[in-house]
């Protein structure tokens, strides 16, 4: 099974900005954590156990985050105030690693996957996931990557996570287009191409990418012999081309839903789904709901 991850976020989060402009739009919040807390917390739930940040000058408050703070801690265990020392201390269980890289030009998204080469190597398999995508599995019996990451395990192939969009939708993603039927949910069907953002009447499906993807590890070198494409940057997309043209790539259906935290409606969309059931915040969240839907 894949036990590593790789986590681009290097980017400036412009989409976000002002709020992006001081602060990472990675650790912009969510009802009481961070956005990327709830990505690396799907990672580990789903077995990994290595983590690398693909980090820029300018994102230190994420690796910060998932460091110890000394003073803090002295500080809340002086003050007895046990129950949040304990929760900062077990923000990352004490098997997993957390390892950060810099990109120090941004140069795209298969870039800044390839920035992580030095320390996954090329002989294993890997997870990438995109923290401006929330993966929200709580009605779901298992999670989402889990079960990619288990499909990767059992096909020996690429896969690419995919949510079914409105066709309305299709010009905002990365579309597949599947050899065959559509997969059902937590099922995998083999591709025979990829577009990017194309027109309702030109998409191939409605499978829209998502941002999470489960890849062996020679996609380095394929990433390393391609040119940059679209804005001058080396896409990840069209590695997975080449990757699919050599041994094969599939999509992996989801049956979550998912938060597009990348910009400002999708973490208010993601607040409102993650407090209303927040286990301490829930209840009262709620009443405020029904409070402003009255008017009041």
């Amino acid at each position: 099974m894949i036990r590593k991850a790789v986590l681009p976020v290097a980017g400036f989060g412009t989409r976000c900005l002002p709020a992006s402009k001081a602060i990472p739009k990675e650790m912009i919040t969510i009802v009481d954590r961070p956005v990327i807390q709830y990505v690396v917390e799907e990672a580990i739930a789903a077995g990994i156990r290595e983590i690398v940040l693909v980090t820029s000058s300018n994102k230190s408050a994420i690796e910060n985050h998932f460091d110890t703070h000394a003073e803090l801690e002295a500080s809340l265990e002086a003050k007895g105030k046990h129950e949040l020392l304990a929760m900062l201390r077990n923000l990352v269980p004490d098997d997993v690693s957390i390892i950060s890289i810099r990109q120090g030009v941004p140069l795209g998204l298969g870039h800044a996957v390839l920035c992580a080469r030095p320390i996954i190597g090329d002989d294993e398999p890997f997870a990438v996931l995109l923290p401006d995508v929330l993966v929200d599995n709580s009605a779901n019996q298992t999670t989402d990557l889990a079960g990619m990451l288990a499909a990767y395990d059992q096909q020996q192939t690429a896969q690419l996570m995919v949510e079914e969009v409105a066709w309305e939708q299709v010009e905002k993603y990365g579309i597949v287009a599947p050899a065959g039927d559509v997969p059902a949910p937590n099922q995998s069907a083999d591709l025979v191409g990829m577009v990017e953002k194309p027109k309702r009447d030109a998409a191939p499906s409605n499978l829209a990418v998502i941002g999470r993807y489960a890849l062996p590890g020679h996609i380095f070198s394929i990433l390393e012999a391609t040119k940059p494409g679209a804005g001058g940057e080396i896409q990840l997309t069209d590695a997975l081309e080449t990757l699919r043209e050599q041994s094969g790539v599939q999509a992996y259906r989801m049956q979550g839903t998912t938060y597009d935290c990348g910009q400002p409606l999708g973490y208010l969309e993601a607040t409102l789904a993650y407090a209303r059931r927040h286990p301490e915040f829930g209840e009262g969240f709620q009443a405020l709901l029904s409070r402003y839907q009255q008017g009041e």
